[in-house]
């Protein structure tokens, strides 16, 4: 592979403009996703205002009080909603130096039973700070756009790799389960970097993330080293998840990543916005085309890491048990049990 100093830029608007622009389109999102994994998506299509309306509400919910934020902390959701106060996050055995929300989809509560997958806990209600009334409409606008564009992409993938255009349809198209995370990485590097979040490769299928103008802090590793990924004006972000890579036997690369803390005396918001598949979906194999089965790599495997499981809800739940042990205490003690007669 070519040596890499930037990610590759795409322009969205040229899946709309025409076959032969579509079908270079596609082509060049394919080949970025199997060598890097990761690229800058431009022409997405993304009001600026509605971008300025996030990035404000997020800053907005950041400068509330303590104790009104701690009111909507994930402690109180089973889900793994809400806030999560500085370093109560674990990635790659590390705390993360940053504070969130996490918001997903609005759905009624499923009961545990003895039938029901223990996945199914993860659906249910967001919880939203009544100091700010007007951010679950500025959210929702900004994770049904993003949920857009994303299952765009999916089929522009799959075309692109020789499988029918619907091939992700049945997985995300009424009733995917997308995750909004709304962070700020507080300044803790003196200069020496701090981890923000820690070396991992994203669980899901799809990521597109945003962060403020002229921030950096995101690394990309690629061919052993990691190569700044700072955001570029009028773009998102855009990597693939380790289900995707399952889908294609390798020849997508979910890619490894990392967040560095920003300077003392600066901080940074940060929006990762992740599109998962229902939480009873098996992502499908993709029938690829032959040519591209052959460069196909196999899916990538952390010594230490338990191998990805084929049900997305299953690899789900165990992520949030991994990263929040305090929500796991507080609802999930049985499912610990559980765990550990298998274990």
């Amino acid at each position: 592979m070519p040596s890499l100093d930037s990610l590759p830029i795409l322009d969205f608007s040229r899946l709309s403009a025409g076959a032969e622009e579509a079908t270079a389109f596609r082509n060049e999102l394919r080949d970025a996703m199997h060598e890097v994994g990761f690229l800058y998506l431009s022409g997405h299509g993304i009001p600026q205002k509605l971008t300025d309306s996030m990035l404000e509400i997020s800053r907005r919910f950041f400068d509330l009080p303590e104790d009104l934020k701690l009111a909507v902390e994930n402690v109180y959701s089973p889900q793994f909603r809400g806030y999560t106060r500085m370093g109560g996050e674990i990635t790659d055995g590390g705390v993360d130096w940053r504070e969130q929300i996490d918001i997903g989809v609005e759905r009624d509560t499923i009961a545990p039973g003895d039938d029901v997958p223990d996945y199914w806990r993860l659906e249910g209600p967001n919880l939203w700070p009544e100091a700010l009334p007007e951010m679950r409409a500025i959210v929702s606008e900004w994770t049904d756009r993003l949920s857009s564009i994303s299952l765009d992409l999916l089929r522009a993938l799959a075309v692109s790799l020789g499988a029918p255009e619907d091939t992700f349809d049945a997985a995300f198209a009424e009733h995917a389960f997308p995750l909004l995370k709304i962070v700020r990485y507080p300044g803790e590097s003196n200069p020496d970097p701090v981890q923000g979040v820690g070396s991992h490769r994203d669980g899901g299928v799809l990521t597109l993330l945003l962060v403020e103008p002229e921030k950096g802090g995101l690394q990309v590793e690629y061919q052993g080293k990691w190569i700044d990924a700072p955001q570029v004006p009028g773009t998102f972000v855009v990597n693939i998840g380790e289900m995707l890579e399952l889908a294609t036997n390798g020849y997508l690369k979910a890619t490894l990543h990392r967040v560095i803390s920003p300077l003392r005396g600066t901080d940074r918001i940060s929006l990762p916005f992740f599109y998962n598949p229902a939480l009873d979906a098996t992502m499908p194999q993709l029938a690829v085309s032959p040519e591209f089965q052959a460069k196909a790599r196999g899916v990538s495997a952390d010594p230490g890491n338990s191998p990805i499981l084929e049900t997305y809800g299953d690899n789900a739940l165990r992520y949030r048990f991994r990263a929040h042990p305090n929500v796991v205490e507080a609802h999930h003690t049985d499912l610990l049990a559980k765990q550990s007669q298998k274990a």
